[in-house]
């Protein structure tokens, strides 16, 4: 004999032996996404040569390719962020101009590379350091606390990313 007065009740809350139904399927689709995206997060990116002088990146080179991993820690902005340089901000140990542009950046990064053409389209001066070529470059990103890149430092403000719009706000001091 099934007792109905404990099914109502067990209907009426959404609960099971053990977590609550909203828990249990949090809980659940968590689990799966984590199965799913484990996998991918530890996945390998390389760089090649193919046999034009051609260089590729991915996750699956050709078997007879001299590889050289790309390491995971430096990716490219997807939004631009400003924000005040620290006092010590300056990182080249030089003196900074007001109007002063200094990018790190990497050769691949396609916001970077947007960035060197808005230069030099718009006759701006820029400094550019590539942070996976020069070992000064890459100790005065990480004094920056860089994540992504292009880190682009203007006067006394640093933008993370880029975007024509925000640089000119802050270049020209335009509103």
């Amino acid at each position: 004999m099934v007792n109905t007065e404990s099914i109502a009740i067990l209907e009426s809350t959404g609960q099971k032996k053990g977590l609550p139904m909203k828990k249990r399927n949090s809980t659940l689709g968590l689990l799966l996404c984590l199965a799913i995206t484990g996998p991918l997060a530890a996945g390998e990116l390389f760089k090649w040569v193919d046999d034009r002088g051609t260089v590729h990146y991915g996750d699956k080179p050709p078997e007879n390719a001299r590889l050289e991993e790309v390491g995971g820690a430096i990716s490219s902005y997807d939004s631009v962020s400003v924000e005040a340089l620290p006092a010590d901000g300056n990182t080249s140990g030089q003196a900074v101009e007001r109007k002063s542009v200094i990018m790190y950046a990497t050769s691949w990064c396609g916001y970077c590379r947007q960035a060197r053409e808005y230069f030099r389209a718009n006759a701006i001066p820029y400094k550019e350091y590539d942070i996976e070529k020069s070992k000064r470059a890459a100790k005065a990103f990480k004094k920056l606390h860089g994540r992504g890149v292009p880190v682009i430092l203007i006067g006394d403000k640093r933008m993370n990313g880029f975007r024509a719009t925000t640089f000119e706000r802050l270049y020209y001091g335009k509103s």
